[in-house]
């Protein structure tokens, strides 16, 4: 048996029995959807690093720098500094009014079953534009590890689909938290370990390592380019480079704080003071990471170089290459095994939010008025929507093919979740004449400007798909009739738009009269839900 089937099945066994331990304390709703509210500081902490620090940066971004030079480094920047929108704005007042998902907290003071549901078709969209791009990287990545044994992209794909929703089905979230935090541990220590590789090699001389990315060699087309890798403009070109770069950067510094699977964690902990450390904890982590991701993506330019990482899989193994570059097969192993653990645990973050939303704010609230269902019908509904969602998120992921890069995927989820989330979030807690109309139409707005322009862009009209299949004639690409990849300069503030204008059409006297109460319960913890008793 090869060095790393053993390392994928030794990780595998481990996280299944983490499954089987919190299974058996996973009675109850609270327990499923929010570990009980027991998780510590740290403990929420690292899983919300390991729910953070997905495939698309141990995988994507690595290989968007290891391309696109500094351009691509702009990504980890953006990533970088969303978690200060998170602490400053959202974390303790999403903490003190909500009790599992972030519809809760619309329906704190406005009239539930519209923005559930419409909350609940919001998260959905954007868990599974996000858990598309986690499972194209691991059906990469398993293929090429596995390539030996018979395991093809197809199949790499369901199985980690099915990984993910045994997690989830028998887990829940205690089983989700703790898989994270030893995926995150692993993450870390092999991004240190490769960072220092990378070093090594130029000596531990910075200055040689920044003359090599300065020269860097590369073929297209058959003829042979020498770039500086330091210089921006390689992805981010006129004339809407500079555009599509702020664009970016608005998704990614706003749409945190409006991603569900990273709300929810917030909910696992037993107050806000500890949700307050625990994004401390996540901060100092991510922005670890994230600065290692440039060693990751410049050293796999400069080592591997960008021919060989393109015949060896394409971007999305630049990481992997580098460790078989700088330690041998043993070392490709172990960092490609860190990389599906964190895929495995962003999935299983991923699955929970969207069943969670579904069965919490969509199956109980809407269609069932709120009413109590009978003991563990609601989990029961969490559960399946988790096997759907999976199923789902495996067929679009093999229609996909193993080509599309996993944090271009991402940044689009991010789009979504600033543009329809973050506004209704932000200005429920903060807007006393805000009201129901302007939640549901923010929603709705948000939600169907972002999808829309992604659909118009060049990331859907601009891709030749006839050119991709096989024996298929190259057929001519129609021009995008929105010129940016990245559609949040212009979805966020429509966004926000829809939902003021729909706040300004009727006045919502209940809405406005809870407004004090929600202020103080925000500010203060008073009336939120505590951690049940040991």
């Amino acid at each position: 048996m090869s060095t790393p089937l053993i390392m994928f099945l030794l990780f595998v066994g481990v996280t299944l029995g983490i499954t089987y331990w919190a299974a058996k304390r996973s009675r109850g709703t609270a327990a499923y959807f929010a570990a009980g509210r027991r998780i510590t500081g740290w403990q929420n902490g690292v899983a919300v690093a390991g729910d953070y620090m997905s495939a698309a940066s141990f995988l994507g971004i690595a290989g968007i720098i290891a391309f696109q030079g500094y351009d691509g480094f702009m990504y980890s920047v953006g990533w970088l500094v969303a978690y200060l929108t998170v602490l400053l704005v959202v974390a303790e007042p999403l903490r003190n009014t909500g009790k599992y998902t972030m519809a809760d907290v619309l329906a704190y003071r406005l009239s539930p079953r519209p923005v559930r549901a419409m909350a609940s078709l919001s998260t959905l969209t954007v868990s599974t534009f996000y858990m598309i791009a986690q499972m194209v990287g691991a059906g990469a990545l398993v293929a090429l590890l596995l390539k030996g044994s018979g395991i093809n992209y197809t199949t790499a794909v369901i199985g980690v689909g099915v990984l993910m929703i045994i997690y989830v089905i028998f887990g829940g979230m205690l089983a989700t938290t703790w898989v994270q935090i030893i995926k995150a541990i692993l993450l870390i220590a092999g991004t240190i370990l490769l960072s220092l590789l990378v070093l090594a090699h130029f000596g531990w001389s910075f200055a040689n390592f920044f003359a090599a990315i300065s020269h860097v060699t590369y073929h297209d087309k058959g003829v042979e380019i020498t770039k500086d890798f330091l210089t921006p403009g390689l992805r981010f070109k006129p004339p809407y480079g500079a555009l599509d770069l702020i664009s970016l950067g608005l998704a990614l510094i706003f749409g945190t704080a409006g991603l569900p699977h990273i709300l929810i964690r917030f909910y696992t902990v037993p107050d806000a003071k500890t949700a307050r450390i625990s994004v401390v904890w996540a901060m100092v982590l991510i922005g670890c990471f994230y600065i290692m991701t440039t060693f990751l993506g410049f050293g796999a330019a400069t080592i591997v170089g960008p021919d060989k990482i393109k015949a060896g899989g394409g971007t999305n193994m630049s990481a992997p290459l580098l460790a078989q570059a700088l330690g041998g097969d043993v070392f490709f192993a172990f960092i490609s095994s860190i990389a599906f653990a964190t895929i495995l645990a962003v999935v299983a973050g991923l699955t929970i939010s969207a069943s969670t939303s579904f069965a919490h704010d969509f199956y109980t609230n809407v269609i069932h008025h709120g009413r109590e269902q009978r003991a563990g019908q609601e989990v029961r509904v969490a559960r399946i929507t988790a096997f759907v969602v999976g199923a789902i998120a495996i067929s679009i992921a093999i229609l996909l093919g193993p080509t599309a890069n996993v944090a271009f995927l991402v940044a689009l989820a991010f789009a979504v979740a600033a543009s329809a989330n973050l506004p209704v979030v932000v200005l429920s807690i903060f807007w006393k004449r805000f009201n129901t109309t302007g939640a549901v139409l923010g929603l709705a707005t948000g939600l169907v400007a972002s999808l829309a322009l992604i659909l118009v862009g060049p990331s859907i009209m601009g891709i030749d798909t006839a050119a991709t299949a096989a024996n298929a004639r190259h057929l001519l690409q129609r021009p995008p009739i929105f010129p940016l990849e990245n559609p949040g300069i212009v979805s966020i503030p429509l966004g926000f738009l829809g939902a003021i204008v729909g706040t300004f059409l009727r006045r919502e006297p209940s809405a406005e009269a809870k407004f004090a109460e929600l202020a103080v319960r925000a500010n203060t913890g008073l009336g939120a839900e505590k951690a049940t008793p040991h």
